[in-house]
């Protein structure tokens, strides 16, 4: 039998793929009411991606509610793709083009809004670097804070928007379509590179220990501090309750991508790991190798289950808000 909403999800995907060559990409599935992820292998090829089987276990898990995202995989950097969220800006693309910044595949997530990826290199970025790029775009276009940085996640196109506040008025999920898919290089691209890498270089060392790998700097927070946001997300997601034995590896993962989400520094949430991760360094037989694998896979890694033989119910942080840690980082 004919399935022409399968041969229309192949086609949005393969033109998308297309438009953003890479060799690895990275897919989370997250639910678009309890903004749960779905657990899964994440990274595939091209080729993966456009099997059949793959499809359409994307499209079924779509139509459960949860919704798909994209990341050109470059291992612990950005693969020179930019990502714009930008919402009620029809004007936009003119603009772009004339500043030299025409994206290379521009997508309708939901009437009245776009994402657009911006390709800035042929090679992977430095994750400050990207950074950089991506909060100058986002200011001189009028796009989302909230979704910027080097390794933020965009749409797939070919699959609906399941976020509840998107649904039209007859209480449809929207497609996220393609408006416009090209292979190109952003023509101002060298010089976005160049002025970013200069701001970079120039950034005061506290604010280069946000986007920087982790190193050994001092921080301010003490071991108490440290244990007590430690402990304060645990008590969120209910671990000793919902896990007999927790792999403190896996809790520490998940403490880290919340942290980072919320803009903590990295050289905070090293501390925060050295300090207030239970009986740490346990049985680590290089203690500062394991915290830099693990803030380096935190941004990417894939939801896992914390502890095989006693876990109910998978560890997914909450949507508290950056207010929950103001507190603790001295920050308003």
């Amino acid at each position: 039998m004919f399935d022409r909403g399968f041969f229309l999800t192949l086609h949005a995907v393969r033109r998308q793929l297309a438009a953003m060559p890479n060799e690895f990409y990275f897919i989370r599935l997250i639910h678009g009411f309890t903004r749960r992820p779905c657990p899964g292998e994440r990274v595939w090829d091209v080729g993966q991606l456009l099997r059949g089987s793959v499809l359409r276990f994307l499209r079924a898990r779509n139509l459960q509610g949860f919704d798909v995202y994209l990341l050109p995989f470059a291992e612990s950097g950005n693969a020179g793709y930019i990502l714009l969220d930008l919402d009620h800006a029809a004007d936009v693309l003119p603009r772009m083009r004339a500043n030299g910044h025409e994206p290379c595949v521009l997508l309708q997530t939901s009437p009245g809004h776009l994402q657009a990826w911006i390709r800035v290199s042929t090679t992977p970025l430095e994750a400050a670097v990207a950074t950089a790029i991506s909060k100058h775009l986002a200011h001189t276009y009028g796009g989302d804070w909230a979704s910027t940085g080097w390794c933020h996640l965009g749409r797939l196109a070919g699959f609906t928007n399941q976020k509840p506040q998107r649904r039209t008025i007859t209480g449809h999920a929207p497609w996220v379509r393609i408006v416009e898919a090209r292979a190109v290089l952003a023509g101002a691209a060298q010089d976005l590179l160049r002025c970013a890498t200069q701001v970079v270089a120039h950034r005061p060392t506290d604010t280069m220990n946000r986007l920087s790998p982790v190193g050994n700097p001092a921080s301010t927070i003490t071991a108490q501090g440290a244990t007590r946001i430690y402990q304060r997300w645990m008590q969120r997601w209910h671990i000793r309750e919902r896990f007999a034995q927790p792999d403190w590896s896996i809790v520490d993962l998940w403490l880290a991508r919340k942290l980072l989400a919320m803009h903590i520094s990295t050289t905070q949430v090293e501390t925060i790991l050295r300090l207030g991760s239970p009986h740490f360094p346990r049985q680590h037989g290089d203690p500062e190798n394991y915290l830099r694998r693990t803030l380096a896979g935190a941004a990417l890694a894939p939801p896992r289950t914390v502890c095989s033989s006693h876990a109910t119910a998978p560890l997914t942080p909450d949507d508290e808000t950056d207010k929950d840690f103001s507190n603790s980082r001295g920050e308003r």
